[in-house]
């Protein structure tokens, strides 16, 4: 499944693994995929809820699962008993980088907090995933994708936009998003040790990091100071910044450029609209762009989608199909590049997954290891460690 004469640019990295659910998981998938070695470690009688959420056919490979966990390998062991302890011991001796999502306090409990492991392996990069910041009120907390959604002022836009109630996106896009942060702060940590020779603690903590990818473009009118109180990117939260009907479905349309505008509404039958001073700069066009939207919606609703995608194209317009879920396991672009992709489980049977979506010319990611079996490694794992099947 790989060209191994082009190990990923993460070869030779070991990662033991304590993570669960999807904020840890998703990180270190990319990690994985990048070439490093990662040990994922469950304890026996409380795996990864993951495993069990959805349908499979061996009943501890669900769907979620399976699309988090691929490259990896997976060790039963539980740090609780002297056995455990023991070989969780000798393994973070051969580690890079240790990564969990377990609470601090209870890492501590069990002999494996940071200047703990740091006194078994001086230069690891220690990674621990928390739910909040340390210092703060809800430093002890328990963080789950939707708290954190209401917690950020993330699950308020759709408040805003609407004038409803708020909501949670359909997506768990918080632990998502903050594994994206864990897996930066995972390389960057690396690289450092890579320059300098020395581990460090890094602490990803779930509600600021989100809050951050919240506020980059919704802190707008707080910016300034004073501010004006207008939180939330006017754009945003524009209750008609939604796919546009057409005579036979949706399309996404962005034109962006005053150009563009222009080209835009000049195909669409209204070549005068630049001449309304609501739309005649960018700034006006900002804000007011709730009128601006229900003209496109009026304009896109005169022509089929493919109509509109030929336009848009010889006008170099931005443009889409708007595709529904399962419309896009289909979609010509992502066929011709491959993205979906089968692979075969030597036990599930055949599946679909997806390539790493980033490309590299000289180390490139790659699919290695179908996703592992509750402690399908856990033998080889301790033999390599002079422990014996038994810990």
């Amino acid at each position: 499944m790989t060209d191994k004469s082009r190990p990923g640019p993460l070869s030779g990295m070991r990662i033991v693994d304590m993570s669960s659910v999807v904020l840890g998981p998703f990180a270190t998938l990319i990690l994985a995929d990048l070439g490093a070695e990662v040990i994922k470690i469950e304890p026996p009688k409380k795996r990864d809820t993951m495993r069990y959420a959805g349908a499979s056919p061996t009943g501890d490979l669900g769907p979620i699962y399976m699309a988090l966990n691929r490259n990896k390998r997976a060790l039963t062991l539980d740090a609780k008993t002297p056995e455990g302890k023991a070989a969780l011991t000798e393994l973070l001796k051969t580690a890079d980088c240790f990564f969990h999502n377990v609470r601090l306090a209870g890492m501590e409990r069990l002999g494996f907090g940071y200047e703990q492991v740091k006194a078994l392996k001086e230069d690891i990069v220690y990674v621990h995933c928390a739910g909040f910041g340390k210092g703060g009120p809800y430093e002890h907390r328990q963080a789950y994708d939707d708290l954190i959604q209401g917690a950020s002022g993330f699950a308020d836009l759709n408040a805003l936009r609407s004038g409803g109630r708020p909501e949670y996106a359909p997506s768990l896009v918080a632990d998502k998003t903050a594994g994206l942060f864990a897996t930066y702060a995972t390389l960057a940590a690396l690289l450092h040790r890579a320059r300098s020779g020395k581990g460090q603690f890094v602490q990803v903590p779930m509600l600021e990091s989100f809050t951050f990818f919240n506020m980059v473009e919704n802190l707008y009118g707080e910016t300034f100071l004073p501010g004006n109180g207008k939180l939330a990117y006017t754009r945003s939260i524009n209750p008609n910044r939604r796919p546009y009907p057409t005579k036979d479905g949706f399309i996404g349309l962005v034109p962006y450029s005053d150009e563009q505008w222009e080209k835009f509404f000049q195909i669409g039958g209204m070549p005068d609209i630049f001449k309304d001073p609501r739309f005649s700069t960018y700034q006006a066009r900002t804000e007011n762009v709730g009128d601006l939207y229900a003209l496109i919606e009026k304009v896109s609703a005169t022509k089929t989608t493919a109509e509109w995608l030929e336009l848009m194209d010889k006008a170099d317009i931005p443009a889409m199909r708007y595709n529904t879920m399962a419309e896009v396991l289909t979609d010509p672009h992502l066929v011709a590049t491959g993205f979906f992709t089968e692979a075969e489980h030597p036990e599930a049977g055949k599946y679909r997954t997806m390539r790493h979506p980033v490309h590299f010319s000289e180390t490139p990611a790659s699919l290695r290891l179908p996703p592992p079996r509750p402690g399908a490694d856990t033998e080889s794992i301790l033999e390599s460690l002079g422990l014996g099947a038994e810990g």
